[in-house]
């Protein structure tokens, strides 16, 4: 696969708390230069990243729940909504983690369905977070299952934040639950060429990576977000 091609997967992202808005822009830039699919920012930066992006083909994504997911789904749908209306056009949610381990599809699918409603709604689209270091592959499987079903549009591996990232096993497994059609992210730790590329014969049609820029130029990118 092309540079180029590789280019069109990632979501060059920038998570880091402590970020601001020279970071935030720097990363727009890049992400203007090399193509990327999107700029992925917490949502405080949305309305920031959507102007700088403005008259190019790059998305604007941000994060809701995030890192955790701990948090009510009327807070979460509050959150997509606002980021939406701030020019974000895609979501990515962290699922309730603890009903995944519960084994609470119920609680996950109605979860999920009000974030994707809220989202599509404002023409966005949804990537739910599943935190797979955190989850068996019964509870990975469970929360893919429960992503489709509620409509979501992407399942994705990983924020980043919880000692563990994208595995090859984890994308696999994800593609084969969800089937050939819905988006499988991978995100976490992909930070070379030669893993991007494992990653999508693994399964990914998208790659988060604050490291998008070590990776078209084929270099080994450093740990961040």
């Amino acid at each position: 696969m092309s540079i180029q091609n590789i280019a069109s997967f990632i979501d060059h992202t920038i998570l880091n708390p402590d970020a601001g808005s020279a970071d935030v822009q720097r990363i727009c830039a890049e992400a203007v230069k090399y193509s990327f699919k999107s700029v992925c920012v917490n949502p405080i930066w949305v309305s920031t990243v959507s102007a700088a992006l403005s008259g190019s083909d790059v998305l604007t994504c941000s994060v809701i729940g995030f890192p955790f997911g701990a948090t009510p789904t009327a807070s979460k749908v509050f959150e997509a909504t606002t980021v939406v209306n701030d020019g974000a056009n895609e979501v990515d949610m962290v699922i309730n983690i603890a009903a995944a381990k519960a084994g609470d599809k119920e609680a996950l699918v109605a979860d999920i369905t009000e974030v994707a409603q809220a989202v599509h709604a404002g023409g966005a689209i949804l990537k739910v977070i599943i935190e797979t270091a955190l989850l068996t592959d019964e509870q990975k499987v469970l929360a893919c299952l429960a992503s489709v079903e509620a409509g979501a549009d992407f399942v994705k591996t990983s924020t980043g934040f919880a000692g563990g990232g994208a595995t090859l096993a984890d994308v696999a497994l994800m593609r084969s639950t969800v089937g050939p059609d819905m988006g499988v992210k991978a995100s976490g730790g992909v930070r070379s060429l030669e893993t991007a590329q494992a990653m999508i014969d693994a399964g990914a049609t998208r790659l988060g990576s604050s490291s998008g820029v070590a990776i078209v130029e084929g270099e080994q990118g450093a740990a961040g977000y």
